[in-house]
């Protein structure tokens, strides 16, 4: 019933939104008695607010139309290159064959309550000097009950699919959770002599061995145990949505443990937007906005996909222990020679801790000392290693020069 409680509530708010909008359209207007006074500020910021807390966010848009080529500004078509019910692979094609010659690179995106959309930045830096691709995860309470369900090794599948699409010469970037089934896809290919596995395999601040310097995350999947969220956070998608009757872990869920890992620095950056309204500061106002519109817009997850996730990587590190199995077969990283591995990790890392990434070196034992490596990026919590001014200018770097050596 809570997944049914959260709709009628959302739903009964929305009268109260309309009227924060209208009144917030009030003491905006020019012509108001009050709009330049410190009351009619105060009430504007505060009911814009009261929207805001109150809103369902949309899955924003990438908005990427453009980039920086050799110097050249080069228009970018986003595109749909494949599609399956819960993924679609999208394309940042560039314009006037300006992808000539850059070798492919599937970005991974997270199935973790976010969209693809929060690695937005991660695109960017990536465009430049390579041909882009990203998942493009479906938001599970969209998809239908008859499209089946999606579980880890549907997850693997995906990825193996989504290469053979793109073709040779292509590199693969996971980015945080699929550092996991992105290295048994690639564990799977190499057992297979899959003459299109990728050149290389990035893997960033993912959790390849959860017994490394723990976060609160593997704490609680270890104390709480399988069953425990099996029987408390997976709830039924209701309707009208078109994937009712599908079992999930709603995104209202994991929004609300995003949250709660660090509740005064979100209540502060919350305060801060406030005063920043108040005082007509347009530009950090619309920065912490935007971060904001994309931190709050979630998806839910498939409840198979969710709860083996939880049991092989979280609590039983099957990876680490030799023990994963895909549809019955052992997975063995050791059998990949012709991928090259690099691991990323950030120093501050409260989400996948320093050396979970790095245990991926230990496994890929078949991989030459020479065609392996790692980056410690310093100064960087978990979205530091994939977003922002040191990740542009400090890990991007080291990312395209090691695709570079990887085609030896």
């Amino acid at each position: 019933m809570l997944y049914q409680f959260y709709e009628m509530q959302h739903a009964a708010m929305a009268p109260l939104r309309l009227a924060a909008q209208a009144g917030a359209a009030f003491w905006l207007h020019e012509a108001g008695p009050l709009a330049g006074s410190d009351i009619g500020k105060q009430a504007k910021a505060g009911l814009k607010m009261f929207e805001r807390f109150t809103r369902r966010f949309a899955k924003p848009a990438f908005n990427i139309t453009h980039t920086l080529s050799n110097g050249d500004l080069i228009e970018v078509e986003e595109m749909v290159a494949w599609q399956k019910p819960f993924c679609r692979l999208l394309h940042f094609k560039k314009a006037n064959k300006s992808s000539a010659g850059q070798d492919p690179v599937l970005i991974v995106a997270p199935m973790s309550g976010h969209f693809a959309t929060l690695l937005r930045n991660t695109v960017e830096g990536m465009l430049p000097n390579h041909d882009v691709y990203i998942t493009d995860w479906v938001d599970a309470r969209q998809v239908p009950l008859s499209a089946g369900s999606f579980d880890l090794d549907d997850y693997t599948d995906y990825v193996i699919d989504m290469l053979h699409h793109i073709g040779e010469r292509a590199h693969v970037m996971a980015v945080c959770q699929p550092s996991v089934p992105v290295l048994v896809s690639v564990s799977l290919m190499s057992a297979r002599d899959d003459a299109l596995v990728p050149l290389s395999m990035v893997l960033m601040g993912g959790p390849v061995d959860t017994r490394q310097s723990p976060t609160g995350v593997n704490k609680l999947a270890k104390n709480k145990g399988e069953n425990w969220f099996k029987h408390n956070v997976i709830l039924q998608v209701p309707t009208p949505n078109p994937g009712a009757g599908r079992k999930v872990y709603p995104g209202f869920l994991q929004l609300a443990g995003f949250l709660s890992m660090n509740p005064h620095r979100h209540i502060t950056a919350h305060q801060d937007l406030y005063w920043h309204m108040v005082g007509g500061e347009e530009v950090p106002a619309q920065k912490l906005q935007e971060f904001y519109d994309e931190y709050m817009s979630v998806m839910d997850l498939s409840a198979e996909f969710y709860l083996q996730t939880v049991e092989r990587v979280f609590l039983h590190q099957c990876l680490a222990h030799g023990t994963y199995r895909y549809r019955g077969t052992l997975i063995e990283p050791g059998l990949i020679r012709k991928t090259a591995l690099l691991t990323i990790e950030g120093e501050r890392d409260d989400i996948s801790g320093l050396g979970q990434t790095k245990a991926a070196h230990d496994l890929c034992t078949g991989i030459a000392d020479d065609r392996k490596a790692h980056h410690m990026q310093m100064g960087v919590g978990h979205y530091g290693v994939f977003s922002g001014r040191r990740f542009l200018q400090e890990v991007v770097p080291v990312v395209s020069a090691f695709c570079v050596r990887s085609r030896v």
